[in-house]
């Protein structure tokens, strides 16, 4: 009987025994990958939540682009007289100062234009001097002819009441009234010519007559001309394209060489057209530059935006008018103004690349 109750073989028990285990063991798997699952999407949304608060509290508050360029208004300096280059004193990447010299046009011609011009201002004063004194030899030839006139008046007054006793004959009164007579219109023409005289020099001086003031401004001209043989520095800057050269000739109007002026270097930042919406005129910038990193940040304030954007001021603008146009985001000029104490400290060069980011929540 005894022999007849069966138990359970070993391996049948070691295998129900690994069964189990390996149930477990997915189970504790799939337990795990839910909490793992539940954490990542917890992450997720904390991360969400993260950047969504980001954006309402600080994102928003920024735009921001790596278009943007270092700029200058850079003084153009041009020959304003012709004639050849006698000197050249300043080279290409040279610093310079408001004022000094920059190059030398042969000054003969101009000297000699000075002193034939000065030549005629003096000749001119003499002949303006001598007007004023025709004018006083008329007024003395008006005064003289006014004194023949009252003496051939009188004359002929005396002799027209003794006409009548018989003493004076017909003739010698007619010769006297004659004499009268020609008395009045010399008379008469000197003052003319006296009021031809005063015309010459009325309401003005020796110094002040419009002969004189001509003369004089032509003489000034030949002075400026001279003066314009030595081109000096407009402003304070560094040279760039410089293209002139001893012994070369120049007229008027010909482009020698530019100067920079590093002290007043702006940014012009090309913003896309969406992120124009909240920017205004004074916000403050924040700039880096390619030139010195991260580690060194230049604060500056929006000065003007751009009357339009760049392709529609290109040489070749967009035409948008044909049927096959394709859509672009626009991009408009933003002049940003920098401060002078940082740029200073660390001098910016024309071209070189920014990144711009400007607090439109101001």
């Amino acid at each position: 009987m005894a022999d007849d109750i069966r138990h359970p073989e070993p391996e049948a028990e070691t295998r129900f025994a690994d069964v189990d285990d390996i149930a477990r063991a997915v189970t504790r798997r799939h337990d795990l990958r839910r909490r793992l699952l539940l954490g990542l999407g917890g992450l997720v949304t904390v991360a969400l939540i993260g950047i969504g608060l980001y954006w309402a509290f600080i994102g928003s508050h920024y735009v921001s682009t790596d278009n943007a360029y270092v700029g200058a208004s850079t003084a153009q300096i041009s020959a304003q007289v012709s004639g050849l280059v006698k000197e050249t004193a300043v080279s290409e990447t040279q610093p310079v100062r408001k004022g000094d010299l920059l190059v030398v046009i042969d000054p003969a011609d101009a000297e000699l234009a000075v002193a034939r011009a000065d030549a005629e201002y003096r000749q001119t004063l003499q002949r303006v001097q001598q007007y004023y004194a025709e004018e006083s030899a008329a007024a003395a030839q008006a005064a003289s002819r006014q004194a023949d006139v009252e003496r051939a008046r009188l004359d002929f007054e005396r002799r027209d009441r003794l006409a009548s006793t018989g003493a004076v004959s017909d003739e010698e009164l007619t010769a006297a009234r004659a004499t009268r007579d020609a008395a009045t219109a010399n008379l008469a023409a000197a003052r003319q010519a006296l009021a031809a005289r005063r015309a010459l020099t009325h309401g003005a001086t020796v110094d002040n007559h419009p002969e004189s003031l001509a003369a004089r401004a032509a003489l000034d001209a030949a002075r400026l001309d001279l003066a314009r043989t030595r081109i000096i520095a407009p402003i304070d800057g560094v040279v760039v394209q410089n293209h002139v050269q001893i012994g070369q000739k120049v007229e008027p109007g010909a482009r020698l060489m530019g100067i920079a002026p590093l002290a007043q270097a702006y940014v012009d930042a090309n913003f896309k057209e969406v992120q124009l919406r909240r920017m205004r005129v004074g916000q403050p910038v924040r700039l880096t530059s390619d030139l010195y990193g991260d580690g060194v940040v230049f604060h500056g304030r929006v000065a003007g935006l751009g009357g339009g954007t760049g392709s529609a001021f290109a040489i070749i603008p967009a035409q948008n008018a044909t049927g096959n146009w394709i859509k672009v985001v626009q991009r408009v000029p933003v002049r940003i103004t920098l401060d002078p104490s940082e740029v200073a400290a660390h001098p910016l060069r024309v071209g070189l690349s920014m990144r711009a980011v400007i607090d439109v929540s101001r």
